[in-house]
C-alpha cells in the first residue's frame, strides 16, 4: 500500500511500488487528464506536481511518492476556472490538445515560483514540455495573460 495526497484528498493504492505513477493515476485512480506521451521524460504530456514541483509521472514509481502531495490537471481547479485554464481558452492554445494538461501543469509551477516571468523566462521554463503542433507563441501569451491574474 502506498499512501499520498492526490488533488487535496488522501488516497491509498494497493499497487506494486515500482508501478509508474502515471499508470496508477490513469488506471487505478481513473483520472485521465494526465496523458501518456513518450514514456521517456522527453515530451512532458504526463507532467504533474509532486509537492509543488513539476515532475514527469512516467518516470516516477508510485512507491517514490509515499506521503507526497500530488496534483494533476483535475486538481488545478474543479471547474476549469484557474487563470491558466481560462487563458488557454482565450488564447486558443490547443490544436490537437494532447500536450495541454502537461503544458498547463508546467506553467502553473512556473507561476507559483515566479509570478511575473519575462517572455524569455517563460520560454526557458516551458522548454521541458513539447507541443508537436507548435503553438508555442500561444502558450507564451496564455502564460503571460494568466500571470496578470494569479
Amino acid at each position: 500500500m502506498t499512501q499520498f495526497t492526490l488533488n487535496g484528498r488522501p488516497v491509498e493504492v494497493d499497487r506494486p511500488t515500482d508501478e509508474l505513477l502515471l499508470l496508477v493515476i490513469r488506471d487505478a485512480l481513473g483520472l485521465k487528464g494526465t496523458k501518456y506521451g513518450c514514456g521517456a521524460a522527453m515530451c512532458g504530456a504526463c507532467t504533474v506536481h509532486v509537492d509543488g514541483a513539476p515532475e514527469f509521472s512516467c518516470q516516477l514509481a508510485v512507491g517514490d511518492i509515499e506521503g507526497a502531495e500530488v496534483t494533476t490537471i483535475e486538481g488545478l481547479s474543479e471547474d476549469g476556472t484557474h487563470p491558466l485554464q481560462k487563458a488557454w481558452i482565450d488564447q486558443q492554445v490547443p490544436q490537437c490538445g494532447y500536450c495541454q494538461s502537461g503544458q498547463i501543469m508546467r506553467a502553473a509551477a512556473l507561476l507559483s515560483e515566479n509570478p511575473e516571468p519575462s517572455r524569455t523566462e517563460i520560454a526557458n521554463y516551458m522548454s521541458a514540455n513539447l507541443c508537436r503542433c507548435g503553438t508555442y507563441n500561444r502558450i507564451f501569451k496564455a502564460v503571460e495573460q494568466a500571470a496578470l491574474e494569479v
